[in-house]
């Protein structure tokens, strides 16, 4: 369960090495769960994106969050201590071995009350959802960013913030396409397209950022016409 992109950086190896520990460490069970994933090398987010996450949700102050892509539930149970009494984080998963997981991450932090966990195809379920949400949080398989965009710029509210993880490729994002190889270039094609869509939209503000495989964070303006 190697997570290969997080041992690719985008930035300077001791500029990465500086940022993942040096960065203040995460309290209490869930810094243990960080640990232990790190240990076993089960991929979750890097601790620079993490450290990141806890500042901007602590400014943002969201209510409702939409996560696509679980895994083992660290980073929805992270921006679960973000949302408040009232507030709830939604997180959608199809992997059986993942959602196994993740329940147990919830358990054991408590959070089965905070967080509600929808199993099955983002593709069948986006559709169903009304939101609006204050944020969402997407890092799922990289070729359907293009396909879960128009539903997760839907259900954001305007002002909200939509943030997707590893779009740099392992830094190869903007290598021709000949020089990737045959069976990442669907991958590379469409976030491409992705990266794109978003960055020339009118409708759209984005920024990317050089946190583990590459971050994009979008901000709706105004509701959408298209």
């Amino acid at each position: 369960m190697r997570n290969e992109m997080m041992h690719r950086p985008v930035v300077k190896k001791e500029l990465v090495d500086f940022m993942r520990n040096k960065q203040k460490k995460i309290d209490g069970e869930l810094g243990v769960i960080e640990e232990e994933a790190h240990e076993a090398g089960v991929p979750i987010i890097p601790h620079e994106t993490v450290a990141f996450l806890q500042f901007f949700l602590g400014q943002l102050k969201p209510k409702d969050i939409l996560e696509i892509g679980t895994a083992i539930g660290f980073s929805s149970s992270l921006m679960a201590q973000y949302v408040g009494e009232e507030g709830q984080v939604t997180t959608i998963d199809r992997f059986d071995v993942m959602i196994r997981k993740a329940k147990v991450t919830y358990q054991r932090l408590g959070l089965e009350d905070k967080v509600t966990l929808l199993e099955g195809q983002a593709a069948e379920i986006l559709p169903t959802l009304t939101g609006p949400y204050d944020f969402i949080f997407m890092d799922s398989a990289k070729s359907k960013y293009i396909e879960f965009l128009p539903d997760c710029l839907r259900l954001l509210r305007v002002g909200g913030v939509l943030m997707v993880d590893d779009v740099f490729q392992a830094g190869t994002i903007l290598d021709p396409i000949e020089e990737i190889p045959r069976s990442q270039r669907t991958i590379h094609r469409k976030l491409n397209q992705f990266l794109d869509t978003v960055m020339t939209h009118p409708d759209l503000t984005s920024t990317l950022l050089p946190l583990g495989d590459g971050v994009i964070m979008i901000t709706k303006d105004r509701e959408l016409t298209e």
